[in-house]
């Protein structure tokens, strides 16, 4: 696997913490969020299959503003040759 150069942001890994321990957090929330914590601390590469998911929330009404943060982030640290 590709090691990512990019790191998260302290705010957005605070989030994705914040996040992973809210039990109210619907499941997709919370696989950005362990994604996300996994690049700021291990500096590990999103998948394709979490880009896709990470694309679609961002294209959806239904998400909150958070989850659309988590989002984004893991898509700017996606690898451009995909």
């Amino acid at each position: 696997m590709t090691k990512n150069t990019n790191q998260s942001s302290p705010e957005i890994a605070n989030l994705a913490a914040l996040t992973m321990n809210d039990p109210k957090a619907s499941q997709i929330a919370k696989k950005l969020a362990a994604s996300v914590l996994s690049q700021a601390k291990f500096g590990k590469q999103t998948g394709v299959d979490l880009q896709t998911i990470a694309s679609r929330v961002l294209q959806s009404p239904k998400y909150s503003a958070d989850t659309k943060s988590l989002a984004a982030s893991l898509l700017s640290q996606s690898t451009k040759d995909r």
